[in-house]
């Protein structure tokens, strides 16, 4: 398969004929049941992650060969107008996800596993992975290719960024057991490794360091790697005040995210509750 899309991909035909619909449905199908991913784990990477260039030129393809059509179920109270190629997601009661109903939308060409919960209003773009037993709360939105855990806990509000192009860069990645407090936002690629807690308002990208009290040390992003937020890490988000110039004179500090600590037994503690909320 990978072949074949990557020809069909680069060749850009005028038209599309129905073997490439086929191929593009068995391509769909398998995000669907999370067979392939736009990214993926690679312990011979620094990330511990490897993009799949490949699959995110798969998803690139449906949007090129669907034409816009109405997919309304009430063109007037309920528009629905988008590409062929992307309708909403089919689910039924042996996929054994919970869709809360109030607003929410899930696309086509994602996988969204067993026990994930949504809450209304929120949205799982196409591309992206959901693992077994994640929350997806209300007005959270995970993006295209973004790669989300099990037993995640997405607060409400929070931004899940996801990257489709350029093709060969790596997606949000938000490995296992992560709890993303409300208003959050995590971009650019930015890897949060497993058991990991982001409080509230927390924003991480390629842009902004964080500086580890614990550690006495800075983690940024370079040219050739992401941010990586490091496991059990417990990010808040703080400032950090400008040294020199106008800015010193005038008092002036910056956002900037900051680990207070890493995951111990009273975390872990307070951290029960979103059990309960599943």
């Amino acid at each position: 398969m990978q072949a074949e899309i990557e020809k069909l991909f680069d060749d850009k035909p005028q038209t599309y004929t129905e073997d490439h619909f086929r191929l593009f449905q068995d391509f769909k199908a398998a995000l669907n049941a999370g067979t392939i991913r736009a990214a993926e784990p690679d312990a011979g990477t620094g990330s511990g992650w490897r993009v799949n260039g490949w699959v995110k030129k798969g998803i690139l393809l449906g949007f090129r060969m669907g034409g816009v059509v109405d997919m309304s179920l009430d063109s007037t109270r309920q528009p629905f107008f988008d590409k062929a190629t992307y309708p909403a997601k089919a689910f039924s009661s042996s996929s054994g996800v919970r869709i809360v109903p109030g607003g929410s939308s899930i696309r086509d060409g994602c996988f969204v596993g067993k026990g994930v919960t949504c809450m209304p209003p929120m949205y799982i773009n196409a591309g992206s992975y959901v693992g077994d037993g994640t929350m997806v709360d209300s007005h959270a939105l995970v993006g295209s290719c973004a790669q989300v855990g099990r037993n995640c806990h997405i607060s409400a509000a929070s931004q899940i960024g996801g990257v489709l192009e350029p093709v060969g860069a790596l997606p949000v990645i938000i490995e296992d057991d992560v709890l993303i407090g409300g208003n959050c936002g995590v971009y650019e690629g930015t890897v949060v490794k497993r058991r990991a807690v982001l409080g509230t308002g927390t924003i991480l990208n390629r842009s902004t360091p964080v500086y580890d009290l614990v550690r006495n040390t800075v983690h940024r992003a370079t040219d050739d790697e992401p941010l990586v937020i490091p496991e059990q890490a417990v990010v808040v988000a703080g400032s950090r005040a400008i040294a020199s110039g106008p800015g010193k004179a005038w008092g002036i500090s910056l956002y900037t995210p900051v680990i207070v600590k890493y995951r111990d037994e009273k975390t872990d503690t307070k951290i029960q509750l979103e059990d309960l909320l599943r």
